[in-house]
Formats: structure tokens, sequence, C-alpha cells
């Protein structure tokens, strides 16, 4: 057999060999806490998970929340390893009428995923649905604005999506998570009823591993008995 012939069978054992599956991991937190009112100081939610093989190469988050003024919310999401990512940063703050962001009280599971169509952070520019509650309904894509909070509100129109969940991407899953909520304008407060986080993961297939071994032994023992 020529050699070109040679290492495109190799190529392709070891293409097999690159092959991965996903495995989703599913953690849901009941918290019923209140977020502190008109503080930056806000609320840390810490969780240490364990047991995942491979690196992340998805999260999704949800999250449950009662009562106060969505606009007075900033929440982040940060990983083991560095990840961060910025979920709401006081939605519906602009330059214009919604200079305090937007007034509805709540988020009903909502899912903040970053292949959502729309951001959350203008929601109320796509007919979003809001519950009997008056919650929040849905899937959006992260805020992913990291500003501080408290800047002007001209700064938040217009600013990129720098933090958003595929800074996870990668990494470790394993560790301590933390979901961080501040409510940083007076008036009602907020309470993080329950939360929950979706890592997917890529790890190699066995049975791709398997045949690549197979493919490799059957190839040698040709060879072998070509030359005997």
């Amino acid at each position: 057999m020529k050699r070109k012939q040679l290492k495109a069978i190799v190529a392709g054992m070891v293409l097999c060999a690159g092959a991965a599956m996903g495995q989703v991991y599913t953690f849901n937190f009941t918290n019923s806490v209140t977020v502190p009112d008109a503080t930056i100081e806000g609320l840390a939610l810490a969780t240490n998970l364990t047991g995942m093989s491979g690196a992340i190469n998805n999260v999704n988050v949800t999250l449950n929340i009662t009562g106060g003024f969505n606009g007075d919310l900033y929440a982040y999401l940060a990983g083991p390893t560095g990840g961060f990512a910025v979920l709401l940063n006081r939605v519906g703050v602009s330059n214009n009428a919604t200079q305090f962001g937007y007034a509805n009280s709540g988020f009903a599971n909502v899912l903040f995923a970053d292949s959502a169509a729309n951001s959350i952070q203008y929601y109320q520019n796509f007919s979003p649905t809001l519950n009997l509650n008056g919650q929040l309904t849905g899937t959006w894509q992260p805020e992913g604005v990291n500003l501080d909070p408290q800047s002007s509100p001209s700064s938040f129109f217009g600013a990129p999506q720098s933090a958003l969940l595929g800074s996870f991407n990668g990494s470790n899953p394993n560790g301590v998570w933390v979901l961080f909520l501040a409510d940083v304008a007076a008036g009602s407060q907020s309470t993080v009823v329950s939360w929950g986080l979706a890592i997917t993961t890529t790890v190699p297939e066995p049975s791709a591993l398997a045949l690549t071994g197979a493919g490799l032994m059957a190839f040698l023992g040709c060879r072998r008995l070509r030359r005997s």
C-alpha cells in the first residue's frame, strides 16, 4: 500500500477518535430569599457542583423571581474557573422614557441561552409574554452588558454584549458556581424563588475510540500478513 494511502487511513482513524458526545447535567435550586433593596452589595447564591466529566460546551440558566421591578436588578453568573456572564443589568434602562428600567415584576422560569433570538436587555421591543402575575416568560439571550449597574442610563444603550454564557466554554464544570443578584434602586423588593443550571459537556465517545483501536489493529495485521 502506498504511503499516501496509509496517511489517509490513519488521518481518518484519528478523526473518528476525536468524535465526541454531549452530556447534559441539570441542577435546580430552591431558595426563596429576598434581594436586599437599593444596594449594590446584593445577594450571592453559591453552590459546589461535582461529578461532571469533560469540558463545558454550553451553559443555560433559568431564573424564577417574584416581585420588585425588573429594571432595578443586576445579576451575573460566575463559574469555578473564571467564566463570567451578565444575565441582567437593569433591563430597559436607556436615556429615554425608560431611564429607570422596566417596571414589570419578576421572571417566571425565564431561560437564558446565548442561542435565543433576542436579548433580554430591551425585551419589551419583542412583544414578550407575561404570565397572570406580571412575570416575564420565555427564552432570552443574557443581557451580557458588562457595565457598572450604577452607570448613567445613556451608557447602556448600544453597549456591547461582552459577557455571555459562552465565556464558560472549554472550562472545567466542577467547582463553585455563584449566582449574584443586586437591586440597585429603591422601591419594591424582589425574591429569588429558584434558579437552575443546565451544563453540557463534551467527552470522547467510547465507541469511536474502540472502533479506531480495532481498525488500527486490523490494518496492522493485514500489513504483517502481506509481508510474511
